[in-house]
């Protein structure tokens, strides 16, 4: 049966078609609670924009579910905490409507400073009334911006153009970057007193919540113009009304508020406030590249690849595109390794040489990591959960690099040391068309590819021995696609590497085993899910 991928809002069509062409899709009212849950009980996605909301109690009971995607930038509607601690990736779309959502503030800004919309309305009413309107120029204004992330930056940039004075307030941006976008950094209370148009471009936390109150707004440039069209609650609405009132603002442009939906506020009684109905990513361009981002995480998500906008991976931001083709191959010596072990190690580490170095590996690191506990844990294991299942078995998984390699390829090792005191180390790298290849197991060179069911033995070192697995297995049926001896010398330790069409039972392994008197013998199951 194909995955099931639930679409609890409106999606682009386009959006619609990708996941269409994998999954089955059941599209739902995600505000009808009780068709939510029927509906998740055996979906392995959800997809959201903001009104549905996933709290605890949605995702216990969706015990399939793998990724939640929401379809814009924001999750204050979905409980992050929760899905990581069930091992649910969350992903958003964080680039799609920022554009969008710059326009918006500019369009909000305008409106206010040229009383576009009560105008509009008063003449549709039958109202000639042009001295009444009279507006404010932004060339030469003082225009501050709260919070220069990449809506931020995008809504400088435009106000630029107007010939404005940009300051801005941001106390995690360097003043080197914002001299660059011909922005001065200043404390917040500078920005309101000098600030002619504030902007706001701010995520909603505990910290932000309530920025602009009563007592920021007692100390405003008389006359100036608010726009928020971030997030709501970030000006307290009963404050701004009140110095609306008094003449200390004198005009305001919201797209959000504290709470949503909403038909009244103290501020729609103003003629001077332009307010809409959080349209920030309303727009046709918006809609279409949320829905693709979104389609296309779940894509990757429920293939088991890492997925780059997910929220709650331990990756350090999005995978360079030199480095995704290790992402298998770094999770599948995890695997190697964990069944060579036969066990947990204490300690793990991942090696990461050659060229490729030059780029943020750091996620080759959670790549092994899932791989180390995928056969060892009863849980589904992901790039969300692997972290915290090392942590609570004690593991500690570090990453090494070094650019230092006379090989010409990049290498990819893992190893640890276990508890009895033996040490295990398996190394990988990409073959010709991103093939994955075992290089090496221990001290034994090999040169195989990272796939299908790999059986491995260690022996001594005498005649016979391959004759002998050929019959148990054959007697089995487990048929042998490919073979390769690696030893040290002639009459030694040998490790035999056998690649099956079939997995083979632990009665089979230890018949094997038994049958040339192999130490340790373990079998992996590389084939993709």
């Amino acid at each position: 049966m194909m995955p099931v991928v639930v679409v609890a809002e409106e999606l682009a069509p386009a959006a619609i078609d990708v996941l269409a062409a994998d999954f089955e899709v059941r599209t739902i009212d995600g505000t009808d609670r009780a068709a939510l849950l029927a509906a998740l009980t055996d979906a392995e996605a959800l997809v959201v924009r903001s009104a549905t909301r996933v709290d605890a109690e949605v995702l216990a009971g969706a015990p399939r579910l793998k990724v939640v995607a929401r379809a814009g930038v924001g999750l204050d509607n979905v409980d992050v905490a929760a899905a990581t601690a069930r091992g649910v990736m969350v992903a958003n779309a964080p680039t799609s409507n920022i554009v969008s959502a710059a326009e918006q503030a500019v369009a909000l800004l305008l409106a206010v400073a040229r009383h576009t919309a009560s105008a509009s309305a008063a003449l549709k009413r039958g109202e000639w009334q042009r001295s009444r309107y009279t507006g404010v120029e932004l060339q030469g204004k003082t225009v501050g911006v709260v919070g220069l992330g990449r809506i931020g930056v995008l809504f400088a940039q435009r106000m630029a153009a107007f010939g404005t004075r940009l300051i801005a307030y941001d106390p995690y941006l360097q003043p080197a970057r914002a001299a660059q976008l011909g922005v001065r950094l200043v404390g917040l209370d500078e920005l309101l007193r000098e600030s002619d148009f504030v902007s706001l471009h701010l995520p909603r936390t505990p910290e932000t919540v309530g920025l602009i109150g009563e007592k920021e707004l007692a100390h405003v440039k008389p006359g100036v113009r608010i726009v928020n069209a971030a997030r709501g609650g970030l000006v307290d609405e009963e404050a701004l009304a009140a110095a609306l009132a008094d003449g200390r603002v004198a005009g305001a442009g919201l797209d959000v508020f504290a709470t949503e939906p909403t038909t009244r506020s103290p501020l729609f009684g103003f003629d001077t406030v332009v307010v809409t109905p959080h349209l920030g990513a309303s727009t046709a361009e918006a809609q279409d590249k949320a829905g693709l981002a979104v389609a296309r995480s779940v894509k990757l998500a429920l293939q088991g690849e890492f997925v780059p906008d997910a929220v709650n991976v331990q990756a350090g931001g999005v995978v360079d595109e030199d480095v995704r083709p290790l992402l298998g191959l770094a999770e599948r010596l995890g695997k190697v390794f964990t069944a060579v072990a036969g066990g947990i190690a204490a300690n793990v580490t991942v090696e990461v040489r050659g060229e490729i170095v030059s780029h943020d590996v750091a996620v080759l690191k959670l790549a092994a990591t899932k791989g180390l506990f995928a056969s060892v844990v009863e849980e589904r294991v992901t790039y969300v959960n692997a972290p915290q299942l090392a942590a609570a078995r004690g593991v500690d998984v570090s990453l090494e690099v070094d650019r230092a390699l006379d090989d010409p390829h990049n290498l990819v090792t893992v190893r640890g040391a276990l508890p009895d005191g033996r040490s295990v180390s398996v190394a990988g790298t990409l073959g010709s068309r991103g093939a994955r290849k075992l290089t090496r197991l221990d001290e034994f060179d090999l040169e195989l590819d990272a796939g299908g069911v790999l059986l491995f033995l260690r022996y001594s070192d005498r005649p016979g021995m391959i004759g002998r697995i050929g019959t148990l297995l054959g007697e089995a049926g487990v048929n042998i696609a490919g073979m390769q001896v690696a030893r040290r010398e002639a009459g030694g330790e040998a490790l035999m590497v056998l690649l099956l069409d079939s997995s083979v039972d632990a009665e089979l392994l230890s018949a094997v085993a038994g049958a040339i008197d192999s130490p340790r013998a373990s079998i992996v199951d590389l084939r993709d899910e």
